[in-house]
């Protein structure tokens, strides 16, 4: 997070009010805010949409102290974010305090989470009767509260799991519901979704649960299956692809994700739940796991996480800075593709178990033909300023996770460096 230079930290400090993200806004010369030290110009590698769509502009090429992070969460942030971040965390916006010394009910930070819920409803198009929630405990913790708040003990539940999380969220719920697996990809080492038309649902399920993108084995639901009956709900974690793309909100009944991949530090947890399916809670429901508590109290029943809402509220800017999610997905699908080209046409020497068809926009897992390099693999990417490459404990191999905050030219480092790599050992 730190500038180069005394003088730049220095002006910060003097003026913290120094307005660098509204700079970047609203004038094209941003470039220049951040006289930061670049590195070697990468080798070029093309793209078939490389005409068509630009990157994200980032305050400075990738300045010499600073790493490209592949890591899948906590993950990357934008540099712009973080550069606005920096210049007010001694005294935001002239109230003399930090966000992390508010009262979380204090006129300041209310109107920093009143910002933030409104830039996601806009990113998002999230409809009125839908309730935005912030709360703590990563989405692990939603694996309890959903059939909690929606569930009787006796109330038959579907999954559809395409990977470890879709899993874990299955288990928990077994405890507080009647869930069943109505499809797993486990025999096929989580590399396909299933078509939807041959999915056995049961007709009285309360909703199908699904995880969006499976962050560990790289698989994503390019469209979404429908529930059978028109009780049922669609139910989603979406943590590793949250604000990647465009969704339409209304066809879920419950959206949840951790905020740590795409949209701010570990430690915020987002519910997108409409409003009508609050108020069931079981009654062994501890309070901080019941919506209506929440949604009653704007998620400011107990103190939440004031500085990562606050961060996540940067990167809502940000992204409609960018042009919303429709430009997003745009360069995200450009960044995908560069790199899975580049694994496909390396004659094998690289490879990605997952079907082409799911392959995900976020996490892409690779091997090695000679899996005896890959230790040798991720050791000079590191020294290459790349970082967190490695895959999974689980299944191993590779893995770079290329979030919103990735910029191009950290995808075009890596594939130029998997090129040349492949050059000496293949």
């Amino acid at each position: 997070m730190a500038m180069s230079g005394a003088s730049s930290h220095s002006l910060l400090l003097k003026n913290p009010n120094l307005n660098l993200f509204n700079n970047y806004i609203t004038t094209t010369t941003h470039l220049n805010a951040f006289p930061l030290n670049r590195p070697n110009k990468p080798i070029s590698v093309t793209c078939s949409t490389a005409s068509q769509i630009r990157d994200r502009p980032s305050a400075a090429s990738q300045s010499q102290d600073r790493v490209f992070n592949f890591a899948a969460g906590p993950a990357t942030l934008p540099e712009i974010v973080l550069k606005k971040a920096e210049s007010e965390v001694y005294n935001w916006r002239g109230s003399g305090m930090s966000v992390m010394e508010m009262s979380h009910r204090g006129k300041e930070f209310l109107s920093i989470i009143q910002k933030a819920e409104s830039d996601l409803r806009t990113l998002l198009q999230i409809p009125s009767d839908y309730a935005v929630l912030f709360l703590q405990g990563g989405a692990t913790t939603q694996f309890a509260a959903i059939p909690l708040n929606l569930c009787t003990p006796d109330d038959p539940v579907d999954f559809i799991v395409t990977g470890s999380w879709g899993d874990k969220a299955f288990k928990e719920a077994t405890k507080y519901c009647k869930p069943s697996v109505i499809w797993s990809g486990k025999s096929d080492k989580y590399t396909k979704i299933p078509s939807f038309d041959d999915l056995q649902q049961n007709p009285h399920a309360k909703y199908l649960h699904i995880c969006a993108n499976e962050t560990i084995h790289g698989v994503e639901f390019k469209n979404y299956p429908i529930p059978n009956n028109k009780e049922s709900l669609l139910i989603a974690d979406m943590s590793s692809n949250f604000c990647s793309k465009p969704v339409d909100v209304s066809k879920f009944g419950l959206i949840y994700a951790g905020a740590q991949k795409n949209v701010g530090p570990s430690g915020v947890t987002i519910v997108i739940i409409r409003k009508d399916l609050i108020g069931n809670a079981q009654e062994i429901t501890p309070v901080m796991l019941d919506y209506k508590i929440h949604a009653e109290n704007n998620s400011l029943y107990n103190t939440p996480p004031c500085y990562g809402i606050y961060m996540c509220g940067l990167v809502f800017e940000d992204l409609l800075a960018q042009g919303g999610l429709v430009e997003v997905e745009k360069k995200n699908m450009k960044k995908a593709q560069i790199l899975y080209d580049t694994i496909d046409q390396s004659n094998g020497f690289y490879r990605c178990p997952v079907e082409k068809s799911v392959r995900s926009l976020m996490n892409v897992p690779f091997t090695l033909e000679k899996s005896e390099l890959e230790a040798e693999f991720i050791k000079e990417a590191a020294k290459e300023k790349m970082v967190q490459l490695k895959g999974h404990r689980s299944v191993g191999g590779m893995r770079a996770s290329i979030y919103n905050a990735m910029p191009l030219a950290g995808v075009e480092k890596l594939v130029a460096f998997m090129k040349e790599f492949q050059a000496r050992h293949g």
